[in-house]
């Protein structure tokens, strides 16, 4: 694979995954042609064409378009299913996912899709694995938020407790709380 692309029916570009060295003036160019021949197309169409030298293969789920670019040797069927994987495992996570979804958690459905497919092959094709991959980077994160809102509450309690000892400087000793006799 190519490149992948997510898109709306507006033709706004909400997800972009880039496996071969494109300059950015070519990304752009590329984006905006293929998505207005993918929107002229009607719905009936077969979702397989030839552009330029690739192949396209799209699929429109609600109000996205996922688009893949192949190469020529490449398996359209297989590509239609490796799209349709990750709608699923998009709606997994998100729970019938949406465009809004992308929006505003696109960091998630690029770390899906990395999950999913590694330099534009497939890495793991098993949804529980997936999922169960995604599931321990959440309980990771939250872990170090947790971790991080503990620290600055000790710095809250007790300022300069974190700075390394220098003698005679005030600003660095740690304060501690006020006696209450």
């Amino acid at each position: 694979m190519r490149f992948m692309l997510l898109f709306s029916r507006q033709g706004k570009l909400r997800l972009q995954k880039w496996y071969l060295a494109t300059s950015d003036k070519e990304r752009k160019k590329m984006v905006r042609e293929l998505m207005q021949v993918v929107l002229a197309r009607k719905p009936k169409m077969c979702s397989f064409l030839e552009w330029r030298d690739l192949k396209v293969v799209y699929k429109r789920y609600a109000s996205l378009y996922f688009c893949c670019a192949i190469e020529g040797q490449d398996n359209e069927l297989i590509t239609l299913e490796l799209i349709h994987r990750y709608v699923e495992l998009l709606d997994k996570y998100f729970g019938s996912v949406c465009e809004l979804d992308i929006i505003f958690n696109f960091e998630k459905a690029y770390f899906i899709l990395d999950e999913f497919l590694m330099g534009g092959d497939v890495q793991d094709t098993s949804k529980k694995s997936v999922l169960k991959a995604i599931e321990q980077a959440d309980l990771l994160q939250e872990v170090r938020a947790q971790d991080s809102e503990e620290e600055e509450e000790e710095e809250e309690e007790y300022p300069g407790a974190g700075c390394p000892p220098s003698p005679g400087h005030l600003a660095c000793r740690p304060q501690l709380p006020p006696s209450r006799h």
